[in-house]
Order: structure tokens, then sequence, then C-alpha cells
């Protein structure tokens, strides 16, 4: 299927029908430049700060910057002690909201955040891990480096791309993707054990943090624009489908952050099978500049394009409830609207990021 090189984006409409933190984000990042005025977007702001979803996740900061007492923890579990969503996740969900940037409850995250940048060894920044690490000390590295680089993306979202701190973790990370990608175990990344299919050691694929640190950093796209294509390429093929672990001495984890391919699964019509995660990742490959070499992500866009109407909403027959994410990775995007048990408010998060990805895609772009 090819891709539209137009799109109609609805402004009326999403700033009818959108939640606070739609409407902002409407008039910031959709509106045609100039068109709206700073009173219309502090007002617009100001109505974020004062909704309940984003006083209630404010509340549940603590005065340490941390939320939950985790770093990583996308939901709670019983099993690994985790009682509610952790700090990274809920800092990207204030971005996603539209939370004013520099404001408290950021500053308050960013000490532990670049804290974690600069390789602090310290056992408190082990967070949820700290118990599994006592006991089994092969740990450690494998979460240090997991927790740096859902830091970096983090810090990266809220723009802090040009700082030296980050750019510095930034280009490390790249490193050690780019020595995996010209590997041959770019290829053939597992090995066989007697009980498990498990990652090499050596390996170190891309994860969801790391691209989502490089799909917001123009600069260092621009700096290693070789790396980056090849990133693109790699993450077009498909993803293994069989299960595996990560073996760190005598624990082997299933790991959920790493990316080794395109992890949309679509029918042969280009029907996702999780909408929000296929369109988390196309909006990604879309500010890497490489959709274009993913054609699973490519054909689910263009399928998706044919339910938009002449106003550029979303409207598919029979929708009958919001699209439901399947995989807790995009707990911090999506959604942005509750819904409200209307067709209007079940479709506003598709065609708003749909409208976000036309934009970052360059299409030529009208308005309703």
């Amino acid at each position: 299927m090819e891709l539209p090189s137009t799109h109609r984006i609805p402004l009326a409409w999403l700033q009818e029908h959108g939640s606070e933190a739609i409407r902002y984000r409407t008039l910031t990042e959709l509106s045609p430049t100039g068109s709206v005025s700073p009173e219309a977007i502090a007002a617009a702001q100001q109505a974020v700060v004062e909704s309940k979803s984003g006083t209630a996740l404010i509340k549940k900061q603590k005065d340490t910057g941390i939320w939950g007492g985790n770093l990583l923890g996308l939901a709670p579990s019983v099993k690994d002690g985790i009682k509610e969503v952790g700090t990274i996740p809920q800092y990207r969900r204030l971005l996603q909201i539209g939370w004013p940037r520099g404001s408290r409850p950021y500053k308050l995250s960013d000490r532990v955040l670049y804290r974690l940048l600069s390789r602090d060894e310290d056992p408190a920044l082990l967070f949820e891990h700290a118990k599994a690490s006592s006991t089994e000390p092969a740990v450690v590295p494998f979460i240090r480096e997991a927790f740096r680089e859902a830091a970096a993306a983090a810090l990266a979202e809220a723009g802090h791309h040009e700082d030296p701190r980050l750019r510095g973790a930034a280009h490390k990370i790249a490193n050690a993707v780019s020595a995996f990608l010209r590997s041959p175990l770019a290829e053939k990344p597992f090995v066989k054990t007697a009980k498990y299919t498990a990652l090499h050691p050596d390996a170190h694929p891309p994860t969801w943090y790391s691209v989502a640190m490089i799909a917001q950093m123009p600069s260092l796209q621009r700096e290693r624009a070789g790396f980056t294509e090849r990133l693109g390429h790699y993450l077009a093929q498909p993803a293994p489908k069989k299960d595996f672990v990560v073996v760190l001495g005598k624990k082997a984890l299933k790991p959920q952050h790493l990316l080794l391919g395109d992890p949309i699964e679509a029918d042969s019509k280009g029907v996702a099978k999780d909408l929000p995660l296929a369109l988390h990742y196309i909006e990604m490959l879309a500010r890497m500049g490489a959709l274009q070499w993913a054609p699973v992500a490519t054909k689910v866009l263009a399928r998706l394009m044919k339910d938009f109407d002449e106003r550029g909403v979303w409207a598919p027959k029979g929708l009958r409830g919001m699209p439901k994410p399947l995989n807790k990775i995009t707990y911090h995007w999506y959604p942005l609207q509750a819904d409200e048990k209307d067709a209007e408010s079940r479709a506003v998060d598709v065609t708003f990021r749909v409208a976000v990805i036309a934009r970052l895609l360059g299409w030529e772009l009208s308005y309703s």
C-alpha cells in the first residue's frame, strides 16, 4: 500500500472533542505557525495544569522526584514488588499531557535522571531491582544500562538534547548499539542453553528507550547519519517471534524493553493487533526519517488512513470502543483522551496521533 502525501487536520474538531492535553498540543504542534496567540496557548496549558488527570499524577510524586518507589514499572506487579507505575513512565506521561516543562515536578526528577546518566554506583539507584541485585551481582550492569537508556530517553523528550551530559550518554548508547548492528549478532542474536533460548551475552540490541532517545535527538541523527540509517533498516525487519530470556548469572530475565526488529503485529490487510503500539512505533520511525524502510509499519499506516473521513477524523465503521493497548510500553503515550462512551471521544487519540505523524512525514497539510 502507498501512503498518501496530503492530510487534513481537523483543528476545530480536536478543540471541541479533545481532552485538555490534546487541545493544548493541537495548538502548539498542529496549528499553522503564528495562527494561535500566546494568550490562547497559555490558557490551554493552564487547563492541563488544572485537569484531574494532571493533578492526580503530580500528587503521587514524592519530594525525592520518584513515583512509586521504582523507575521502570509500567503497571503494578505483586511478583516484582511494584505497587504503582514508576518514575520514568510517569515523567514521560507528564511530557505527553503537556505539563509545563521546567516546572518543579521535572526538576525534582531531573536530579535522579542525571545521576543515572553519570554512572553513579550508589546502590540506592537500583530501586526496584535492589533486592535481586544483592543476591545476584551479575544483574547490576544490565539493570543500570536499562536505567541509563530510559533516563536518556526521558531527558531527550523533555528537550535537553543539547545538554552535554545527555549528549555524552547518548553517544555511548549509540556506540553500543552501532557495534551490535555491525556484528554477526545482529543476524543471529540468540544462543541455546539446556533450559532456554537466550540472548547472546555480547549482544546489545536497540531498546524502546534507546530508539525513543535517538528519535528525539535530531542533532545526533545528523552527526551519525550512517548509524541512524542502519538502525532504521534493522528496525524495519520482522522481530523474532520466539520467546527468549537474558541470562545474568543464575537469573534468567524476560526483557520487555528490547527491540530486535519491527514489533508491530498486523494481518494481511494491514490491520494492527495493537494499534496504540503500532502508532507509537510509527511516530518514532517518522521522527528518525526511517518509516520508508519499514514495510509493515507503512502498510499499517496506509490501511489506517482509509478510515479517515473528509474532515481528517478517524471514523472506522462499527467503532464500539477506544483501541486497547496490549503492551504496557505505551503507558506514557496512550491514551490522552478518556473514553466518554461516544464515537468522538473514541476517535480523538488516533486522529491526533496520525495528524502528528503526517506533520513529521512532511505531508502537505490542510486544515478544518
